[in-house]
């Protein structure tokens, strides 16, 4: 089975790679660096989600695979607060995508600050921590929860949803 991961980024392909090799025997997986056709950062739930379609759906078209995901994270306000939103597409090769969501956590004022301003999260995080390449490890999710969850872990729940539709879909056809 060929399993395309719609991303070059680190955390994703390993939390697609982690739960596919629960689930799957004789895997082949395929990163490759699509677009996901909406903003660098997605403001809302639905361009996040859109993102993710976009990122399976361009997976699919270069690639062929059997399973094809694309992971997206975004931002979101709500009641003046902003959380960080993360979504999941899962691109089938007769067409049909399969759609998840994950955790919502609040983002401080200072980085929602930095993010209204027009930046990029990855970029405000590695400046927050002192730390680069945060959004291929820990992600903002990992620094703001005293690494209790790592972004991989984060997105192995959207996958692991993911992957449960499609299991469910192909048992009750």
């Amino acid at each position: 089975m060929k399993v395309a991961i719609g991303t070059l980024n680190r955390a994703k392909a390993l939390a697609v790679q982690n739960v596919i090799n629960t689930y799957f025997d004789d895997v082949e997986f395929l990163e490759v660096d699509v677009p996901s056709n909406v903003s660098n950062q997605p403001f809302s739930d639905e361009e996040t989600r859109q993102g993710a379609i976009n990122r399976a759906l361009n997976a699919l078209e270069a690639t062929g695979a059997d399973l094809n995901f694309g992971l997206e994270g975004g931002v979101r306000e709500m009641e003046g607060i902003m959380y960080c939103c993360n979504w999941g597409a899962l691109a089938l090769k007769n067409g049909q995508v399969l759609t998840a969501a994950g955790a919502l956590f609040m983002l401080p004022e200072e980085i929602a600050e930095k993010l209204r301003d027009g930046e990029e999260l990855g970029p405000v995080m590695d400046e927050y921590a002192h730390e680069k390449g945060t959004r291929h490890h820990k992600g903002a999710i990992g620094i703001l929860t005293a690494n209790l969850i790592s972004r991989t872990e984060m997105f192995e729940h959207i996958v692991k949803i993911l992957v449960g539709q499609y299991l469910f879909a192909k048992e009750n056809r």
